[in-house]
């Protein structure tokens, strides 16, 4: 059997992992066995960062909105289903965003699904 030389090929497989190593601290940006470890892992987190951020999102958005409408003696849940029966189609970061900039056109809004 012929030998083969994997010069180029090899060169350019550990040249991708190194240079989406950079940034990491000694010899995890360096070395290629450490590299390639610390670039898996990297890109296992950064999947489960991208999961966790939209369930972050909508938990503030949660929190944004429960405390919006508790000065009028209602509490989230009780607010979404009103809101729900009187058939208004906002999302959660819509009203989020209506309590933070917008304060009296949700105030109106918060007497209207009372």
């Amino acid at each position: 059997m012929t030998r083969v030389k994997r010069g180029n090929i090899a060169r350019k497989r550990r040249k991708r992992i190194l240079s989406l190593a950079k940034g990491f601290k000694g010899s995890h940006a360096s070395l290629f066995r450490t590299a390639k470890q610390q670039v898996f892992k990297a890109l296992k987190y950064s999947y489960i960062g991208r999961k966790l951020k939209k369930r972050y999102y909508r938990s503030l958005w949660i929190m944004r909105i429960n405390a919006a409408v508790r000065p009028f003696n209602m509490t989230y849940s009780i607010f979404m289903f009103n809101i729900k029966k009187s058939q208004i189609g906002l999302n959660r970061k819509m009203l989020s965003q209506l309590a933070i900039i917008d304060n009296k056109g949700f105030n109106i809004l918060v007497k209207q699904v009372l």
